[in-house]
């Protein structure tokens, strides 16, 4: 039995449904929005290689260590973007959150922060995770500036560990988040999507 069952995680405003071939419009249509692909520190498809990004994601699926997500926005039923769980490790109960992106239009909304809820609640609370990661690139302020703001911790830095797509280089910035430190974590993201805007 696999250690991550195929599950549809669900909020007011958003659905994570397990990623599928019938997501690459979709998604396409996501990653124009904005040229996502042109930034250099992102694993955003282009548009011919979004078939080739979900067969790669499934594939991960398959072997057992991702599990990709399509977000859904409930209201209009678009494709927002994708996520995942990923370098699961079943023996020691830690996954982590990655290959995340969004439509420009939703960046800075309370989307990433809802996706997060969803994806860390699923972990600590039903699959009992004792520690939930995430790496980004050393050069993705933006990323790590989210990644902070939700109350993960810096673990440190992966040195040379990575080729970007134009063939460069990455160093890679860890974070994670222990079992303790969940529910403050939880109290904090419930916050965050609940106060009045422009607190």
């Amino acid at each position: 039995m696999p250690f991550i069952e195929p599950v549809v995680l669900t909020s007011r405003d958003i659905n994570l449904v397990p990623l599928a071939i019938d997501h690459e419009a979709g998604l396409r249509a996501a990653a124009a929005d904005g040229e996502l692909w042109n930034l250099r520190i992102t694993s955003v498809p282009a548009p011919h290689e979004t078939r080739g990004y979900i067969d790669a994601a499934l594939k991960g699926r398959d072997e057992g260590h991702r599990f990709p997500f399509a977000v859904m926005e409930n209201a209009s039923g678009m494709v927002l973007g994708s996520t995942s769980y990923h370098d699961i490790l079943p023996d020691v109960k830690r996954v982590e959150i990655g290959y995340t992106w969004y439509a420009k239009r939703v960046q800075r909304s309370p989307v990433n922060t809802t996706c997060k809820l969803l994806l860390l609640t699923h972990a600590f609370d039903t699959l009992g995770c004792n520690v939930v990661g995430w790496r980004t690139d050393n050069f993705n302020i933006e990323s790590q500036r989210a990644i902070e703001r939700l109350g993960a911790k810096k673990d440190g830095v992966i040195r040379g560990n990575v080729l970007r797509r134009d063939g460069t280089i990455r160093d890679t910035v860890m974070y994670s988040l222990h079992r303790g430190e969940w529910p403050e974590v939880r109290a904090h993201l419930h916050y965050l999507l609940n106060k009045p805007r422009g607190l």
